[in-house]
């Protein structure tokens, strides 16, 4: 009797802390869909450029002709201050993750591609190729909030820089000023 009693209170309390994270689960989740839903239009993954992704094949990937000038920009890579390659822009990378989560379609091209077909660098230079007309604004717009961060960050060192300066030019300026007591 004990034993059931017992069992009994301890489901009960589970139950109710169990039920306590869930009230607060929606909040959270519709803040994540509304920060998914913001990244997904600032990446550019629109509902149009998922079902044009769709149709892609593995023939698209591989009887895609790249134009002279292309390769010989594959052949001299782009590197970072670690000496580390770097193919794709931050916000390339970003739609890059974004789109493959997306697109289960392309992601089964990519694994069936790289590398036995195409080199990883060569596939994501086709991708962009292939999607240009549909994620060139969007990409443009981050380039341009981008400038206008660093230009915003600038600007505040230099007016908190200035804002400094004139106080302690204030402040020796008060200090010469005033009277010397003997």
């Amino acid at each position: 009797m004990n034993l059931s009693r017992w069992f009994h209170r301890s489901v009960s309390r589970n139950s109710k802390n169990n039920n306590t994270p869930y009230q607060h689960q929606p909040i959270h989740s519709e803040q994540n869909q509304q920060n998914q839903e913001e990244d997904e239009e600032l990446l550019g993954v629109t509902q149009q450029l998922i079902d044009y992704v769709k149709s892609f094949t593995l023939e698209t990937f591989k009887s895609f002709p790249l134009q002279d000038n292309e390769a010989a920009n594959s052949n001299s890579e782009t590197q970072t201050s670690s000496n580390v390659r770097k193919d794709l822009s931050d916000w390339q990378e970003r739609h890059a993750v974004l789109v493959l989560s997306k697109v289960k379609e392309l992601s089964q091209l990519r694994f069936k591609l790289c590398p036995g077909h195409l080199k990883e660098e060569k596939f994501w230079r086709i991708y962009f190729a292939l999607v240009k007309s549909h994620v060139a604004e969007y990409e443009l717009h981050a380039i341009q909030l981008a400038k206008l961060k660093r230009i915003a960050t600038t600007s505040e060192k230099t007016s908190d820089t200035d804002a400094y300066e004139v106080e302690m030019a204030e402040r020796n300026q008060a200090a010469s000023v005033a009277p010397s007591t003997p």
